[in-house]
């Protein structure tokens, strides 16, 4: 065997290149949280400027800090769910090696719609679909396809707002059954429609194998990553409601 064949091979080496990988991705990630961060505050920052140098009423500074803090939280959870979604494709790369994985990536993209409603869930998906392309992350053979898989599939997750003020009524009232009920409504309809995109750009731009006809196999190879991802982020979702439901529905979206 050639020396460079056992350097190659040696354990002590790849834990070295897998432990100096896992450092260039965390700087990686660390770098376009602050990104999305600078890009989304960056939009209002000479609004926030006038309101310092030229104070309104407190109507006035209380609009401009609701939207303010409404950006902040987009940038800082969307970076989350990407950060999430980099380990789960790094741990499932292997079983769905076009792209897809077991992920509770979709839970700070829930918390973000039932916090603000449809604006909040539906910027924070686009805005994770947009990380995982700017990346290099995503699995992108078609620019149609790339649209549908990370831009639309992603931002449709933030539906599950429509149960906003359910959710929020529910745990804000003591009625933890009620909240959780239209929860998993709400995550159940993102999730569904998630993986219709995934669905459609599977039969339209993907092949199968094992001769199985096209459809069956988009249904079977989205599905099952689909289906335990929603299971896993209904679970974590109620789990976080419960033990901190008085932090999480603590908000503007009711505010008046």
């Amino acid at each position: 065997m050639a020396e460079s064949e056992r350097t190659s091979s040696d354990p002590m080496n790849l834990l070295v290149n897998a432990s100096v990988g896992m450092w260039f991705w965390s700087l990686q990630c660390w770098g376009l949280s602050i990104t999305a961060l600078g890009l989304l505050f960056g939009v209002k920052a000479v609004p926030g400027v006038l309101l310092m140098c030229f104070p309104r009423g407190g109507e006035g500074r209380r609009k401009m800090n609701k939207k303010t803090l409404f950006l902040v939280e987009v940038a800082i959870f969307a970076a989350l769910a990407f950060l999430l979604d980099l380990v789960s494709n790094f741990i499932f790369s292997r079983i769905w090696p076009q792209g897809g994985s077991v992920s509770i990536a979709m839970v700070p993209v829930f918390l973000m719609a039932y916090r603000w409603g449809l604006k909040g869930g539906l910027t924070t998906g686009f805005l994770l679909g947009l990380l995982q392309v700017v990346s290099g992350t995503a699995w992108i053979g078609h620019p149609v396809q790339g649209f549908i898989d990370y831009f639309l599939a992603f931002t449709v997750v933030g539906f599950a707002g429509v149960f906003a003020k359910q959710v929020t009524e529910g745990y804000r009232e003591g009625n933890k059954g009620r909240g959780a009920a239209y929860a998993t409504i709400g995550m159940f309809i993102g999730s569904f429609l998630r993986f219709l995109c995934h669905y459609v750009s599977g039969i339209v731009f993907f092949g199968s194998e094992n001769g199985q006809p096209v459809a069956i196999f988009s249904l079977t190879y989205n599905g099952t990553y689909m289906l335990a991802s929603f299971v896993l982020c209904t679970a974590v979702l109620i789990l976080l409601y419960s033990a901190a439901s008085r932090v999480l529905i603590k908000n503007v979206h009711h505010a008046k």
